[in-house]
């Protein structure tokens, strides 16, 4: 049993409110629980510091994902209150800043990490903001009791993979069809937001159960771009 976690703020230093900013008419963090939304996931959880639960709490509700609050700075324990809260065997981590995920490279990830009996996966090569990572939630767990630094709490999964000794980890290349590391797909910036704004606009010719697959999201990119071509 897995459960897809994702994680939202409405602050944020570089893009103040990104989460709510529009992206096809909608809020961006609900384009993040659509692409989402469709994965072979047993609960799907949307995890926001207490501030946040109003403006959060109805586009949770209409995506079909549970609201879960939990403390501002300390992400790793809204994480570890998922995993007491929902009891699954693994954790999906997903977030808010990322609306091009690939939502079939992430239910990939998590049935190799299942089959690996692995601590902790996460593919590389994706582009930046595509991936997703799946964690035990055992390993969730002692993580949650064991790390202090500030980074491992607001990170959730540094103190894991900086373990390789008490975690078993499974960080395989991505799949050729998924490969593209140059690609920027996160939303960050401002610049990174206008870049959404056309990729959005451009993935709308697509039936809506083909715009969340890697490889459709790369092709239109690149088309929108030019092959040779890593910006927006």
């Amino acid at each position: 049993m897995s459960a897809l976690v994702l994680q939202a703020r409405l602050d944020s230093s570089r893009l103040p409110g990104k989460a709510l900013l529009p992206l096809g008419g909608r809020p961006m963090i609900f384009r993040v629980m659509q692409a989402l939304a469709a994965g072979p996931w047993n609960a799907k959880v949307l995890a926001c510091p207490e501030d946040s639960v109003s403006a959060f709490a109805p586009l949770a509700e209409e995506a079909g994902f549970s609201l879960l609050a939990g403390p501002k700075e300390d992400v790793l324990a809204r994480y570890t209150l998922a995993v007491d809260r929902f009891g699954p065997e693994r954790i999906v981590r997903a977030t808010g800043d990322n609306p091009f995920v690939f939502l079939d490279a992430a239910a990939a990830i998590d049935r190799e990490a299942q089959a690996q009996g692995a601590d902790y996966a996460a593919y590389e090569g994706l582009p930046t903001g595509a991936g997703v990572e799946s964690v035990a939630a055992a390993a969730l767990l002692r993580a949650g009791k064991e790390a202090k630094a500030q980074e491992e709490r607001e990170h959730v999964c540094p103190y894991l993979y900086a373990h390789p000794e008490i975690f078993r980890l499974h960080i395989p290349p991505a799949p050729p069809q998924w490969q593209a590391p140059a690609l920027r797909l996160t939303v960050d910036t401002a610049e990174d937001y206008e870049q959404a704004l056309l990729l959005y606009e451009a993935l709308l010719s697509l039936p809506p159960e083909e715009r969340n697959l890697g490889e459709n999201i790369i092709a239109a990119y690149r088309k929108l771009n030019g092959s040779n071509n890593t910006r927006l």
